[in-house]
């Protein structure tokens, strides 16, 4: 039935001549009534974002694009460091171990020890990392990289470096760093790669070809990145990013804000400056934070993509339940986030951590309107938020009343300027609850709904969960004058066993590929084609309790944008009337998003099984016909004269 009906939609865009008829005069058929002449309110110029945090090895292992795991050697002392294992050529003999008393920096202070006790030039001893579920190797690409080392004596001999296939073990590039001395010291390297396929099948060596000690920290390598950023993302990704037409970047979290303590918690001083000044910290999701990507990397990765940042700071409350009380306790943490935003938003002459920001290439501030007080408040039973929001509310809007502050749970006392709501539903429950905001309170606080998602499908949703997602954002979108945000979550997974730790999300990807989800390309496709005014429109007639509808316009682009979604297994036949005075165009863009089964979904074996389709549709006019096929998304561009 619903291929039926993609043909049918092709025809419309291929044929000759107007095959949408004029409204059909069934009294049973369902119309669409719409009037731009009669605006209700205006659209949020903010309405879509992104939502991040370290979950399912979004940063290390996805978006940052660092090819070694574990690179900062953390693990057991004395064994062989996660992801690592030794290198013995020929009859070389080697043993590599953890050595917490050996580091570069006093934020690193571990190390891997190399003790070989035999080898030479011809006979290599050494180390591998396998990367991140293998290291990605593309045709034609050169690789940068760096690492700290130092030997226990003088002649040791250079360092040679090594991209090898794990198949043919051949070597694919190679590189030789000058002889290691006995204090620590950081050694470049470039790897170019010739003409070969691509694959993830391979890994990194570093060897040496004499005997003695070698201590080897913060081994690091970087492919081509998105803008070319140093420490940067992967451009497959970003690309992903910013063909969402997303208008904000919330950040760091979540949960990753918070940490399972308070030690553990995003600590943004600790994430700033030359990686071997990070010691990186355990995320709530059971691995270890490198903090490659910090406070900077955040504010550069909403730079790229030309969008807001949404700065969460923390708040004094942790996953298991720590918490620090209002008053003299709080006051530090308080602190700690005013120079945060100064650190942001601050002028590089006149404040100290603007300055601090300028040192590190930024003279120019970044862009703020909106910080969030905490994540997820309403598990501190203890009723604490309502204090420490108070106290942090009071020091923001004092220096900085210009900023928006949202709350992330309801609170009495002080009225936040805008509320996080979070919804992780069944597509069922998302279709049942589309009027949700409808009866909202227009003169309480504004609403971000900064975390949601249709949990159906795993690693990334299926197409029924896109078509509860299409379904809850007809309804943003019709109370976008009081929902002034909203982003998915989780955004990102790592495809590979063991890499996934929260079924539904949005991108995954492995270490060469990446695929966006059905509910990827109806984010995209609601992005993309929004207005800045809803008008007034109703429905009647014979409908299903499984369609959905939004309309948006832009009276200085002559746009009215229809989405359309129909989570039923027939078709859903439509008169579609727009009040005069208004002229259409005969030809609409028409953006088609369907499924033959709510099940099926895209994979990293099958990226674009489900994609839009874009068309034409011919013989449109004030009033006509439409046929919406099962199972489908889409959207309507119509150009009003």
């Amino acid at each position: 039935m619903a291929a039926i009906a993609m043909v049918w939609v092709l025809l419309a865009a291929t044929m000759p001549g107007p095959l949408i008829a004029r409204a059909e005069t069934s009294a049973g058929i369902a119309t669409l009534n719409i009037d731009t002449s009669k605006p209700l309110h205006s659209v949020s110029p903010m309405l879509y974002g992104l939502m991040t945090e370290e979950i399912n090895y979004s940063y290390d292992g996805g978006l940052y694009a660092e090819m070694v795991r574990n690179r900062t050697f953390l693990g057991r002392e004395n064994a062989a460091p996660a992801h690592w294992f030794v290198v013995q050529e020929g009859n070389a003999n080697a043993a590599i171990k953890v050595d917490s008393t050996q580091g570069p920096s006093e934020a690193v202070r571990t190390s891997m020890l190399i003790d070989v006790a035999k080898a030479d030039p011809e006979n290599m001893a050494g180390a591998l990392n396998e990367g991140y579920w293998g290291m990605a190797v593309r045709p034609n690409t050169t690789y940068k990289g760096s690492f700290y080392a130092k030997g226990d004596a003088a002649g040791m001999g250079p360092v040679t470096v090594t991209l090898v296939n794990n198949n043919s073990g051949k070597a694919v590039a190679k590189a030789t760093t000058a002889e290691p001395t006995t204090e620590w010291k950081r050694y470049e390297f470039t790897l170019a790669v010739g003409n070969l396929a691509t694959s993830a099948a391979n890994h990194l060596t570093l060897a040496v070809g004499h005997t003695g000690k070698i201590w080897l920290s913060l081994v690091s390598l970087f492919p081509p990145t998105y803008h070319d950023r140093a420490n940067g993302n992967r451009i497959d990704i970003m690309e992903k990013l910013a063909a969402m037409h997303s208008k904000f970047l919330r950040f760091p979290g979540g949960n990753y804000l918070e940490g399972d303590e308070i030690h553990q918690r995003f600590d943004w001083k600790r994430t700033l400056g030359d990686l071997v000044d990070r010691p990186g910290h355990p995320s709530p999701w059971r691995y270890e934070s490198t903090d490659g990507m910090g406070l900077v990397e955040f504010m550069e990765w909403a730079e790229d993509l030309n969008i807001q940042p949404v700065l969460a700071v923390y708040a004094g409350y942790s996953l298991k339940g720590s918490r620090i009380a209002p008053g003299p306790a709080l006051a530090p943490f308080v602190d700690d986030a005013m120079e945060e935003l100064e650190f942001v938003m601050g002028d590089a002459a006149g404040t100290t951590w603007g300055a601090v920001r300028a040192k590190l290439g930024h003279p120019k501030p970044f862009p703020l309107q909106y910080v969030e007080i905490g994540n997820e408040d309403q598990f501190d039973r203890s009723g604490s938020y309502e204090g420490r929001y108070a106290q942090f509310y009071k020091a923001i809007k004092k220096k900085y009343p210009q900023l928006q502050v949202i709350a992330t749970t309801a609170v009495k006392r002080t009225k936040p300027d805008v509320l996080d709501d979070h919804y992780y539903r069944r597509a069922t429950e998302f279709f049942a609850d589309v009027k949700h905001y409808d009866a909202a309170d227009r003169n309480g606080p504004k609403i971000f709904v900064g975390e949601w998602a249709t949990r159906e499908g795993a690693p990334t949703t299926n197409f029924q969960a896109a078509l509860g997602d299409a379904a809850w954002m007809t309804g943003m979108e019709r109370n976008s004058d009081v929902i002034v945000m909203a982003c998915y979550a989780p955004l990102f997974v790592n495809v590979n066993p063991g890499g996934m730790q929260w079924e539904s999300n949005l991108i995954g990807y492995d270490a060469v590929w990446s695929f966006g989800s059905p509910s990827y390309y109806a984010q995209a496709m609601f992005a993309e084609y929004l207005g800045t005014v809803v008008p007034t429109s109703s429905i009647t007639g014979s409908v299903s309790e499984r369609f959905f509808y939004s309309v948006t316009s832009d009276p200085t682009k002559g746009k009215i944008y229809l989405k359309l979604v129909n989570a039923s297994s027939a078709d859903q036949p439509l008169n579609i009337n727009l009040a005069e005075p208004v002229h259409i165009a005969s030809d609409a863009a028409l953006v088609t998003l369907s499924a033959a089964d709510p099940m099926a979904t895209n994979s990293i074996a099958d990226r674009e099984r489900i994609v839009p389709i874009k068309t034409k549709l011919h013989g449109v006019a004030a009033n006509f016909s439409h046929r919406l096929p099962p199972y489908t998304i889409q959207m309507m561009e119509l150009d009003a004269k």
